[in-house]
């Protein structure tokens, strides 16, 4: 059986590495995805997943996290979670369960005590000085500035197909914020029988569309991969515009059943895929129309994280 796995930016390439490795010698989805997820909210060089993560307005980082096993269909996810090292790993743990599956806030630090996950103060010395240069010179909230959103998605060679994502959300985000990462249908969504797609830009325009099963949908009345999450994220951005005018930054990244990979996006956006058949590779996806077109980096795209 195939396996593939793929990762929103740069940021992701060494834990698409691991993955990798995983998948190859027959290891699971679940562990791929989380796996290469871990690896980025363990990276001090990244500003917008787990340790560094970006603070909100009172100076606290307060992460999102989730997780979906495309074989069942559960989901786990945190919201607004302080003080711990792993929010995909909470997320996880929060799938086994029939209910109380999205916890939030004191519930979910309450719950992770609970269970002896790791705590953390992600908050370092450098991304607390950055918010104090910040805090009274930012007018308008933007994502993008920081990567961004960590997105896994993973197949395994038994055909199960797992998505994982973290996030720290907006930098100089309103306490409490939650974005689309933790939120299945918006954020992330699998099912193995079909594929599965994950969103990476301003959650509050992906949460309109509820982008990633939007991708599902398609995927499943039978579009390709890049069929599915190109029409999906130009018709959001298209309507949103139309509707409101304006559309923020949006990107996807999915798989289907097969380990194909697709790509929606309405701004420069660097991605990581390897399979079974392809080896470990950054990709430039930028947008042409309806469609997306995918290169390898240039000097051009040095700036892109």
């Amino acid at each position: 059986m195939a396996w593939a796995v793929i990762g929103t930016w740069r940021m992701s390439r060494e834990g698409c590495a691991k993955a990798s490795e995983i998948l190859k010698n027959n290891g699971d989805a679940a562990d791929a995805a989380v796996a290469g997820v871990c690896d980025v909210e363990d990276n001090p060089s990244f500003h917008s997943v787990g340790y560094t993560g970006l603070p909100d307005k009172e100076g606290r980082v307060k992460l999102d996290g989730g997780f979906m096993d495309g074989n069942t269909l559960h989901f786990g996810a945190v919201g607004s979670i302080e003080g711990f090292r792993s929010p995909v790993r909470i997320a996880r743990s929060l799938a086994d369960r029939e209910f109380n599956n999205f916890l939030v806030g004191a519930g979910a630090e309450a719950y992770a005590q609970s269970q002896s996950f790791e705590r953390r103060d992600n908050l370092t010395p450098e991304i607390y000085q950055k918010y104090l240069e910040k805090k009274n010179a930012v007018k308008k909230l933007s994502s993008y500035s920081g990567h961004d959103t960590v997105c896994f998605l993973a197949l395994d060679h038994s055909g199960r197909l797992c998505a994982a994502t973290s996030t720290s959300g907006l930098f100089l985000k309103d306490p409490g914020r939650v974005g689309d990462t933790p939120l299945a249908g918006a954020g992330f969504y699998a099912d193995s029988l079909i594929g599965a797609a994950a969103a990476t830009g301003v959650g509050e325009d992906i949460m309109k569309g509820a982008l990633s099963h939007e991708v599902y949908c398609r995927l499943k009345a039978g579009m390709s991969a890049m069929e599915a999450a190109s029409s999906a994220v130009y018709e959001l951005s298209e309507t949103l515009k139309k509707r409101s005018g304006a559309c923020r930054s949006i990107s996807l990244i999915c798989l289907d059943s097969r380990g194909r990979y697709g790509v929606g996006t309405n701004t420069s956006f660097p991605f990581v895929y390897a399979a079974w058949n392809e080896p470990l590779e950054t990709w430039i996806a930028e947008p042409d129309g309806n469609a997306v077109r995918i290169h390898l980096p240039g000097p051009e795209d040095l700036n892109l994280d």
